[in-house]
C-alpha cells in the first residue's frame, strides 16, 4: 500500500510528538514534527506539508486554548486551503469547537484513539486533495444551529452549490426531511451571502395562527386591535437589509399564500390598521419538508408564488443516502454530551460505528443527535458499544401491534394515521383529531412526525 500525505505534527509535549510520529509514520509518506509553533511559518515555507496536527496549548502554566486559536489563524494567512486538525485536552472541546468555526478542518480529544486520529487525518487529506480545508462548519454554541457539511459526494456538490448561491441576491427554497438541517443551511447561505452584516430573522409558518399572520409578518399601528397598545414592525421589516427565512412554508393556508406574494412582488408592506406601505429589503429563504410541486397540482399551493419563492432550489439529502457521514457526525455529537454531562472522553465501538451506519434514520440528523445524548446519558463505561443504544422508533414499527398501548403511542399513531389520510393537511388533520391547528403543530414537532 503506497503511503500518502505529509503531516506537520506541532506540539511542545515531546513524549506525544514521539508517540504520534511513530503512530503516524506507519500510515502517511512523512511525518514532520516541531515542538515549538514559533517555527510554523518557516516549516510552511519550506516543506511540502498537506495537513497539520496542532495542540492547543503551548505557554507552561496556561491552558486556554487561545495559543492554538492565534496559531490557526497564523496557518490560515500563510494557507487558507491547508487542513488543521487541532489536538486538545477534554476540557477544551469549546474552544475547539470555536476553532471550527474558524476555519480547523476537525479536532481530536486528549488521550487520543489512535484509530480516531488516524480517520480524522485521512479525512483531512481527502479533503485536501478534493480542494477544501474544512470537514465541518459548526458554529459556536448559541448561534441557533450547526452545519454539518460532511464527507460525501453529495454533501460536498450541496456546499459548491450553496457558496455560489448566497452571493447572489436570489430567494431560495430549501427542501428536505425533517431534522436533514433545513434551518442550519439556511444561515450558511445567509452567512455566506453579502447580507450577512444585517438580521437573519426566523419564522415557523406553521406555529402562526391565522389570525395573527399578518400582524406578526406585516406589523401592526397602536389602535389597530385590542391589544395593540403601540406601533409594531413585523418579521418583514425587522429582517430590511438582512435575511428572512420563512420555514415549513408548505403549511401556509391558500388564501394566506395570496397575502405573501403581495408582500414578495411588491417589496413592501402595510401594517394592519394602517394604508401607508413600508418599503422592505430583504432576501428570502424558504424551507419545506412537503411537495409543493404536487400541492399545486392539487390546487393546494399557488403556483405563483412558488415560482417567486422557488428562483433557486437546493435539496439536502436524508442521512440514509450518505452513510459516509454518520461516523463523523457521530463523533462530534458524542464529544459535545459528553462535555455537557461532565463525561471522561467517550469512544464508538466498531460494532456500534456500524450498527448506526445502517440505521434508516427516518429522523435523520436530529434523531442521530437525540441517539446519541441518550446514549451518553446511560452508557457506564468509556466506550459505546450497540447495547447502549435504544433504537425506539425502529423498534415500535418493527414489532406487532400490542393490544396495550401507552397514551403517548396512542396519540403518536392517531396523528400520524391522520397526517398519511389526509396528506399533510394540518387544517383537516386538526379537525379530524378534534384539537386546534396550533396544538397539532405542537404536538408534530414533539413527536417528529
Amino acid at each position: 500500500m503506497v503511503k500518502k500525505g505529509v503531516i506537520l505534527v506541532v506540539d511542545d509535549n515531546k513524549g506525544i510528538l514521539e508517540a504520534v510520529r511513530m503512530l503516524l509514520e506507519k500510515h502517511f509518506e512523512k511525518v514532520i514534527v516541531i515542538a515549538s509553533p514559533q517555527m510554523i511559518p518557516v516549516t510552511l515555507r519550506g516543506e511540502r506539508v498537506d495537513v497539520v496536527l496542532l495542540d492547543m496549548n503551548f505557554s507552561a502554566g496556561i491552558n486556554t486554548g487561545n495559543e492554538g486559536l492565534y496559531w490557526l489563524s497564523e496557518i490560515r494567512r500563510v494557507d487558507a486551503a491547508l487542513p488543521v486538525v487541532l489536538f486538545t485536552a477534554y476540557a477544551d472541546i469549546d474552544l475547539a469547537v470555536r476553532g471550527i468555526k474558524e476555519g480547523a478542518a476537525d479536532f481530536v480529544v486528549k488521550p487520543w484513539d489512535n484509530a480516531r486520529l488516524l480517520d480524522t487525518l485521512r479525512n483531512a487529506l481527502t479533503l485536501k486533495s478534493a480542494g477544501s480545508g474544512r470537514v465541518a462548519a459548526v458554529p459556536a454554541a448559541g448561534d441557533g444551529g450547526e452545519m454539518f457539511w460532511g464527507e460525501s459526494r453529495a454533501m460536498m456538490q450541496l456546499r459548491h452549490l450553496v457558496e455560489k448561491v448566497s452571493r447572489t441576491e436570489a430567494n431560495v427554497l430549501i427542501t428536505g426531511e425533517n431534522g436533514t438541517g433545513k434551518e442550519m443551511l439556511a444561515r450558511e447561505i445567509h452567512r455566506f451571502s453579502g447580507r450577512n452584516g444585517g438580521p437573519l430573522v426566523t419564522v415557523d409558518m406553521g406555529a402562526i395562527t391565522e389570525t395573527l399572520f399578518e400582524s406578526e409578518l406585516f406589523g401592526h399601528v397602536k389602535g389597530a386591535f385590542t391589544d395593540a397598545r403601540a406601533d409594531r414592525p413585523g418579521k418583514f421589516e425587522a429582517a430590511s437589509g438582512g435575511t428572512l427565512f420563512l420555514d415549513e412554508i408548505g403549511n401556509l393556508t391558500y388564501h394566506l399564500q395570496a397575502k405573501l406574494l403581495t408582500v414578495l412582488q411588491n417589496r413592501s408592506v402595510v401594517r394592519v390598521g394602517s394604508n401607508v406601505p413600508v418599503p422592505v429589503n430583504i432576501r428570502l429563504i424558504a424551507a419545506t419538508n412537503r411537495d409543493l410541486q404536487e400541492m399545486v397540482t392539487r390546487e393546494v399551493f399557488r403556483e405563483d408564488l412558488l415560482y417567486r419563492i422557488n428562483t433557486i432550489h437546493v435539496e439536502i439529502p436524508p442521512l440514509r443516502e450518505r452513510p459516509e457521514d454518520i461516523g463523523a457526525l457521530s463523533e462530534i455529537f458524542l464529544l459535545r454530551y459528553a462535555a455537557h454531562y461532565g463525561r471522561a472522553a467517550l469512544h464508538l465501538s466498531a460494532a456500534a460505528r456500524e450498527k448506526l451506519k445502517i440505521q434508516p434514520w427516518p429522523g435523520n440528523i436530529r434523531e442521530l443527535q437525540h441517539t446519541l445524548e441518550k446514549a451518553v446519558i446511560i452508557c457506564e463505561g468509556d466506550t459505546l458499544d450497540v447495547g447502549d443504544f435504544d433504537f425506539a422508533r425502529q423498534k415500535k414499527e418493527l414489532q406487532p401491534k400490542r393490544e396495550v398501548a401507552t397514551l403517548g403511542e396512542m396519540e403518536y399513531s392517531m396523528i400520524r394515521e391522520a397526517m398519511e389520510k389526509y396528506d399533510g393537511n394540518l387544517s383537516l388533520v386538526a379537525a379530524q383529531l378534534g384539537i386546534s391547528r396550533q396544538t397539532l403543530y405542537n404536538k408534530i414537532k414533539r413527536y417528529e412526525l
